[in-house]
């Protein structure tokens, strides 16, 4: 079954390396989407495929890159946008 979820992660997640890794992860996953910095300091993301690839994402999310200090991991249904591969998008 195939799901979108959208990820919003608060914490020391800018400046760590957490958009490479995030995109890293969701592609050995077999994930879509995207992923960017957000003007507050978050980061978030939107991921589209396997349920079971996404619950695998988001507990990652938790835990991130070595530098990362995660405090929240909000989720939500995603938009399903079409997206191929997972990229990295500009800050917003």
């Amino acid at each position: 079954m195939t799901e979108s979820r959208y990820f919003r992660v608060t914490g020391r997640v800018q400046g760590v390396f957490y958009r490479a890794s995030t995109q890293a992860r969701a592609q050995e996953l077999g994930l879509t989407g995207w992923v960017r910095n957000c003007a507050d300091g978050s980061v978030e993301l939107e991921a589209s495929g396997d349920v079971e690839a996404l619950r695998q994402l988001e507990s990652w999310l938790w835990q991130g890159p070595e530098r990362a200090q995660e405090s929240a991991v909000e989720v939500a249904e995603g938009a399903g946008e079409p997206v191929s591969g997972f990229e990295i998008r500009r800050d917003q």
